[in-house]
């Protein structure tokens, strides 16, 4: 599967765009849609980058969904999933109790396991609160 247009939408909300390299709150410099791979201090991109860079990044997190659940999934579901494992990584996410609940069927259970997922650098950050209750509500129902 692949992260449809409200799948990205969301993505880009939660992780805005910009096109100079900035800290993001936890020492990790990032820029464009959440891109963070060899960004430095210093570093500007352009719309056509920061495009490129969201298309590879979001493959890498669409890739992770795909391998690691052995269910069928709605694509709101899938959409959800690809965003929080846009944030947080494909081995966190195939590691995750929320993936063992969806290939087990417990769908209620894994949209929960959603609101865990709120801490960066030890801290609770409102900002991942309020993405992790969007894409739990994108999984439950397909409205974010």
């Amino acid at each position: 599967m692949k992260t449809s247009e409200q799948g990205r939408d969301l993505i880009k909300r939660f992780e805005g765009v910009r096109l100079q390299a900035y800290d993001d709150g936890v020492g990790i410099w990032t820029i464009g849609v959440g891109h963070t791979k060899g960004v430095k201090r210093g570093d500007t991109a352009s719309d056509e980058q920061v495009d490129q860079w969201l298309s590879e990044d979001l493959q890498e997190a669409e890739s992770a969904v795909n391998s690691a659940v052995r269910v069928t999934l709605e694509q709101h579901q899938f959409d959800a999933m690809a965003s929080l494992a846009f944030n947080i990584g494909d081995s966190a996410l195939k590691t995750s109790t929320l993936v063992k609940m969806v290939n087990a069927g417990d769908v209620d259970g894994a949209a929960d396991q959603f609101l865990r997922w709120n801490r960066a650098g030890g801290r609770v950050l409102a900002g991942l609160t309020k993405r992790r209750i969007a894409e739990r509500m994108l999984f439950l129902t397909g409205a974010a």
